[in-house]
């Protein structure tokens, strides 16, 4: 079946029989879901939101996810995928630091929401749910009072998404908005992401894996409707569930993060063994490091399909490596995509020599800027050249390997966790005199979150404080930021300034571990 139109809304109103989603629940065509998107657009005019305002989800994996990306990529909004692990006070900072007009849940996560809209101001006509829960409007009955007609004045959107700072209090990555058709970012998508990533329009099926309220897992399934590709959304990961998926609705494409590797290489092989996986063509990884030996052992089970691309919320992909590449040149993260260039620069900002080390610059990233925070956009700024802070070198040829990401930064499970965030909380608690927390490696994970305790003097340290800490942390984090290890100090090292310096812990901490 051929695809005919540039982006979703054409494809759809050129081929409405087309599959669009195929699991969960029943099968949706291109021509149904465009109408429930045009009914929400419609709707969400209604309720006074215009082009420039913010929508808020805290959703889980679900197609109505897919249905408000697309009503917003077409009204000029911006969308504010909000993680659905998060607490009521940490949504409600992101609500309010957002501006959102409305925000869209599910039952599941609608008491959490219900504050947090509250905090925020978000009015009561503006908080909605795809499922029954107190306090909300129904979506579908939203959707109900909207057309299924497309818009008067259909306006390109742009997603939003929040990412922490050292400080602890995530930032909105904010793009501008143009006067234009959504039609133009999508064509703007096919020449660019899809080009660089190899992806073509056609009877594909993509797998919707990873939590849709991150950056890559929510661009792609995006970009697969905006190539005609069917879409299977899963509601979590599950290693053998996964696997039957792909083998079910002979899945072609898919982004996913070093851990599931590692959940589905742990399967007996027996399990393994079980399933077709023939269908897959390219399986997309980024987020964390990945190491050398998981991604071959993937490779020799599901062939040469792995591509992996290095980049961030920020600047998107900016360097590529195809599977063959990968293999020429093992442990590399890329080569830049067409209009990006690659500097590794040290701490004053001069170029490094081929094979050292240094912080990763990239020129050519789309314009951004982190939402009120002029200074935090500039501090990530030399010239033209963006860097996310991480640590890396290039070699003669130009292939990008990474060594570290910033040393506070810890990645688990392909989620940035920033220690200062979870330092905040803990230090909140009277028995705490000072805390470090840092990231370890961890084969599974990748990295695990350690907070290491001085306890204040009239504290007694050992296993029922421990717990006493990690209970103090229910209810102020969201639980991947929980430490999976809290151990006690007498001293934390300090700089003569007062600085932590969680390098000189880690380095400690790891000497001392068995092994």
């Amino acid at each position: 079946m051929g695809v005919e139109g540039v982006g979703f809304y054409e494809i759809a109103r050129n081929s409405p029989d087309r599959p669009a989603i195929l699991a969960p629940g029943v099968p949706m065509t291109y021509g149904e879901l465009h109408a429930e998107v045009n009914r929400l657009s419609n709707a969400l005019d209604g309720l006074g939101l215009r082009p420039g305002d913010a929508l808020a989800t805290v959703l889980g994996n679900r197609p109505e996810f897919l249905t408000v990306l697309l009503a917003a990529m077409q009204s000029g909004l911006y969308i504010v995928p909000v993680s659905r692990h998060l607490t009521a006070p940490e949504i409600g900072y992101i609500l309010a630091d957002g501006g959102a007009k409305a925000v869209i849940t599910e039952s599941a996560f609608a008491p959490a929401v219900a504050s947090a809209a509250a905090e925020a101001g978000v009015p009561a006509e503006g908080r909605v749910s795809v499922d029954p829960a107190d306090g909300f409007r129904s979506m579908a009955a939203l959707c109900a009072t909207g057309s299924a007609a497309p818009p008067d004045k259909r306006q390109m959107g742009s997603v939003m998404l929040y990412t922490s700072g050292t400080t602890g209090r995530p930032k909105g990555v904010r793009r501008p908005l143009f006067d234009v058709p959504p039609e133009f970012v999508f064509d703007l998508l096919r020449q660019t992401l899809a080009r660089h990533l190899g992806l073509e329009p056609g009877d594909e099926v993509h797998l919707a894996i990873g939590p849709l309220y991150h950056s890559a897992p929510c661009v792609h399934a995006m970009l697969a409707l905006s190539l005609g590709h069917a879409v299977v959304v899963a509601p979590r990961f599950q290693p053998e569930h996964t696997l039957e998926l792909i083998q079910r609705h002979r899945v072609t494409n898919a982004f996913m993060v070093p851990t599931m590797f590692h959940r589905m290489l742990g399967l007996p092989e027996e399990v393994r063994g079980r399933y077709d996986l023939s269908s897959l063509r390219q399986v997309y990884h980024s987020a964390a490091p990945v190491p050398v030996e998981t991604k071959q052992r993937m490779m020799d089970w599901w062939g040469p399909v792995l591509y992996e691309y290095y980049g961030s919320t920020e600047s998107g992909p900016v360097v590529v490596a195809t599977p063959e590449e990968w293999l020429a040149h093992p442990g590399t993260v890329g080569r830049p995509v067409d209009g990006v260039q690659i500097k590794i620069l040290d701490p004053e900002g001069n170029e490094l020599p081929t094979g050292e080390t240094g912080l990763i610059y990239a020129s050519g990233q789309p314009g951004f800027e982190y939402h009120g925070d002029p200074d935090k956009t500039a501090a990530a700024m030399r010239g033209d050249l963006y860097t996310p802070g991480d640590l890396g070198h290039l070699d003669e040829d130009g292939w990008l390997y990474m060594s570290d990401r910033r040393t506070d930064l810890i990645i688990s499970g392909g989620v940035n966790i920033y220690p200062a965030e979870i330092e905040a909380v803990l230090l909140q608690h009277p028995a705490v005199a000072d805390v470090a927390v840092i990231g370890v490696p961890d084969e599974d994970w990748g990295q695990s979150v350690v907070a290491l305790v001085e306890p204040a003097a009239d504290a007694v340290p050992g296993d029922a404080l421990a717990a006493e800490l990690l209970a103090h942390c229910e209810p102020r984090l969201a639980k991947l930021k929980h430490p999976r290890r809290l151990e006690f100090r007498e001293t934390l090292p300090r700089t003569p300034s007062g600085k932590l310096s969680r390098s000189r812990v880690r380095e400690s901490y790891l000497r001392e571990q068995p092994g």
